[in-house]
């Protein structure tokens, strides 16, 4: 069942969204040619925990760190350890915290560096599909169309659009429904009402949509070995036509 939230679970969830985005903040501020993928775990976990919340995804069924820190080809669930990124890398930093018993959950792929067109535009793509989904994300319209405009724009430009992993509600659990897939069709899907709290996060792939999982059980490949961008945010689907970008400010 889709939870409709109140207006003080509203207000909880505004607290723990800015939280969150100030954490992927911090994280991408410590990407560049050097650091370990360790120390900016290391210091997004030290960031949540002192503002009184704790990191969403710490031992999440049995993850193993605080931050999925995912480089080039690793689409998501990358764990963090003692690879220095490169400059020319692409990383992508999910974060999520939990906060007086709701929970922020945000995404974005950062340059280390100087980094290639191509990488740039892929990075650039990705966030532009999330906001030409979101678009979409009306009281009174249908979830697919949220989704299929994501894959629209992404597709338009020749990539591939993830489908084993999608979107979520977020609330008092880190996943929660509905789905919120990024590729569909418009008009199909749950209605999108006030109150619904989502998290749209365009997995993209430079080539195909494939994926495999590496031996470690979590971190999550292109299964052709092109490299990946991911964007989310936690969204609020509002009665005032425009959808609430909970864990702004969007990088």
């Amino acid at each position: 069942m889709i939870n409709l939230k109140s207006a003080q679970e509203i207000e909880f969830m505004r607290r723990a969204g800015k939280l969150t985005a100030e954490a992927r903040a911090l994280a991408g501020s410590m990407v560049r040619p050097g650091v370990t993928t360790m120390e900016i775990n290391r210091e997004v976990d030290r960031f949540i925990r002192k503002n009184g919340a704790t990191p969403s995804f710490y031992h999440y069924n049995g993850f193993p760190a605080s931050v999925c820190i995912s480089v080039n080809e690793e689409i998501i669930h990358g764990i963090p350890g003692r690879r220095r990124l490169q400059s020319g890398d692409i990383v992508s930093i999910d974060v999520g915290a939990q906060l007086n018993g709701f929970h922020g959950d945000c995404a974005a792929t950062f340059p280390c560096g100087e980094i290639s067109p191509d990488a740039r535009q892929l990075i650039n793509v990705t966030r532009e599909s999330f906001f030409r989904g979101i678009a979409n994300a009306r009281e009174g319209k249908r979830l697919g169309d949220i989704s299929a405009a994501v894959q629209q724009y992404a597709e338009s430009f020749g990539y591939g659009v993830v489908r084993e992993y999608v979107g979520h509600g977020v609330g008092t659990k880190l996943h929660e429904p509905p789905e919120v897939p990024n590729f569909g069709k418009p008009g199909k899907g749950p209605r999108l009402l006030r109150g619904m709290t989502i998290a749209v996060e365009p997995m993209i792939n430079a080539g195909v949509p494939g994926v495999a999982k590496l031996s470690n059980g979590w971190t999550v490949v292109t299964a052709d070995g092109k490299w990946a961008a991911h964007y989310e945010n936690t969204i609020l689907i509002t009665g005032d036509g425009e959808p609430e970008i909970l864990t702004a400010p969007a990088i």
